[in-house]
């Protein structure tokens, strides 16, 4: 099963609706509640980075009997830095993102710790591509 979702940077009105739609898919599938738990958290976080740091996105779905593919490719400014954006804590949201919740610098290292597999690239001024992988063992 293949899906894909389009997302615009600062609409964090929908933030959560590729994670909330796939929840609904692996629930019908009768995926185990642990590894679901995982997808959404590392598919939430990752939904909410694009729309607090870039201009638009992508997120592209791929479900097999084995595991479940996310990718997600923005058009932004990019990561300078990925190894520092990767620290606990740390941030380059701006104050009007921290004032509704968002930017505390945990969504990466939460993807990261949910996945399986995780291969974070970027462009500086073109964009980023998170590439993640759960596996239904």
């Amino acid at each position: 099963m293949k899906f894909e979702y389009k997302i615009e940077g600062g609409d964090f009105t929908h933030a959560g609706y590729a994670s909330s739609q796939v929840k609904k898919v692996l629930k019908q599938l009768n995926v185990d509640p642990k590894l679901i738990k995982r997808v959404v958290v590392c598919l939430y976080e990752a939904e909410v980075n694009v729309v607090a740091h870039a201009c638009s996105g992508t997120i592209y779905i791929d479900i097999s009997t084995e595991r479940i593919k996310m990718k997600l490719e923005d058009k932004g400014l990019g990561i300078p830095d990925i190894d520092l954006a990767m620290k606990k804590g740390y941030s380059t949201a701006s104050s009007a993102v921290r004032e509704m919740g968002f930017g505390a610098g945990m969504g990466l290292p939460n993807i990261k710790n949910n996945a399986d597999e995780f291969n974070l690239s970027s462009v500086v001024d073109q964009g980023t591509v998170l590439e993640i992988v759960v596996y239904f063992k």
